[in-house]
């Protein structure tokens, strides 16, 4: 790997006579597999003959995390003495980031776990019991976990055990969250799941008392946050700001249509492989993330072209079945919070007014804007995969084009 990388033969030498060469020279290998550039492999080589020379532990056996910090430290500080590194903390930051994911590469990384709290198997019971018996959606078992597990949390630092948890302890849990700063709906959400997990835990005789029922929630009414997103002409000027040939383009442009024109969730999105494209049938084939269906699409012009210039030119290939990827080495599927931080980066760039910036606003004009289209209540709730008609008709209580039809009507004939 060394002679792909470096042709002087000084150079060459420095770097196959340093220590441990043949395990460089492997990590390097792996690193060019996945796709890492010439620069990325160089600063990675040059970085790793520092690390072996220097941390004389690796050569012998396991190397804890604190062993590799310190002598970081020691190399910052030299290489800023000898004003080779204008910052103390990037030149150690960066010695421990290569240092920790070469050991754990070779399987020398002693990495201290922190130990499972004493209450991880039980939400990991009442997710079990969700997901067979309940057959709820992989997100909400996850966002109800998440919940549960604050609430346990919490508990375990005030130094309740759960058997002696009543319902004037769960009322100091939501006191708190209030006094967070959390907003209606995210309390009547954590009122849920705690409702929830507190009858599993009192048929599993965990808790001795059944106060699920007795948990205050705060009022809600019914629709009164509209589901809102940019109007359909600022989407169309969202798409239209991915028209380009770089990779970034391509791939942007292809995930927002599914957003926009599909009204996918960004699960939905991500969840895509490359055999959910169907090109003999023109079908795209989506997995639902609330009803674990599968549900196809026909694949429109535009979106079977944005698909195919990204697919033969911005996709790395060979990179698994995750439809989308990452755009730089080392490649992996792309994260929910990275379709996330597209939305919000091409509206702020756009100046595009919207209450909600991340990608589920699209979905939001998506049914808008079919809906103001003329389009029935039943298909539009199928294109959005929508279990219930009450779960669309939420879109359909202000109709701003009518709204407008009645301002604009002359009343002065009837008065």
């Amino acid at each position: 790997m060394f002679k792909t990388l470096f042709h002087y033969p000084r150079v060459l030498s420095r770097h196959a006579d340093s220590p441990l060469a043949a395990e460089r020279s492997t990590f390097l290998s792996r690193l060019a597999s996945q796709g890492a550039p010439r620069s990325t492999l160089l600063g990675y080589a040059r970085q790793l003959r520092v690390i072996a020379c220097r941390l004389d532990k690796i050569r012998t056996g396991p190397v804890s995390i604190d062993e590799i910090a310190r002598c970081g430290r020691r190399w910052a500080q030299q290489q800023h003495k000898q004003g080779r590194a204008q910052s103390l903390k990037w030149s150690a930051e960066r010695f421990i980031q290569v240092a920790c994911a070469w050991c754990r590469f070779m399987g020398r990384l002693k990495e201290d776990l922190p130990p499972k709290p004493a209450y991880a198997a039980k939400i990991d019971a009442w997710a079990l019991f969700l997901r067979a018996e309940e057959n709820v959606a992989e997100r909400t078992i996850f966002n109800y976990s998440w919940w549960a597990r604050c609430f346990l949390h919490w508990l375990k630092e005030q130094g309740l055990p759960l058997h002696r948890v009543t319902l004037t302890q769960v009322d100091g849990f939501m006191k708190q969250l209030s006094l967070r700063g959390l907003n209606r709906v995210s309390l009547a959400t954590a009122v849920k799941a705690l409702r929830r997990c507190s009858r599993y835990a009192y048929q599993q005789g965990w808790c001795h008392q059944a106060w699920a029922s007795a948990i205050v929630s705060p009022r809600l009414f019914r629709q009164e946050s509209l589901p809102t997103g940019p109007a359909w002409p600022d989407v169309q000027r969202l798409i239209t700001a991915t028209e380009g040939s770089t990779c970034r383009h391509l791939r942007n442009r292809a995930i927002l249509l599914l957003l926009a024109v599909y009204g996918l969730r960004r699960g939905e999105v991500r969840a895509l492989r490359l055999e959910d494209v169907d090109w003999t049938r023109r079908i795209l084939r989506v997995r639902r993330s609330k009803t674990a269906r599968v549900q196809e699409f026909p694949l429109t012009q535009a979106m079977g072209e944005a698909l195919r210039r990204y697919l033969k030119t911005a996709r790395p290939q060979g990179y698994g079945c995750q439809l989308f990827l990452t755009l730089r080495a080392p490649f992996r599927p792309l994260s929910e919070g990275g379709i996330y931080d597209l939305t919000r980066s091409l509206l702020d760039r756009l100046d595009i007014a919207s209450s909600k910036r991340g990608p589920h606003a699209l979905r939001h004009s998506c049914a808008s804007f079919l809906l103001n289209s003329g389009l029935p209540l039943k298909q539009v709730g199928d294109h959005l995969g929508h279990r219930s008609p009450s779960a669309t008709q939420i879109y359909a209580k202000v109709d701003l084009t009518g709204l407008r039809a009645v301002a604009a009507f002359d009343l002065g004939g009837l008065l």
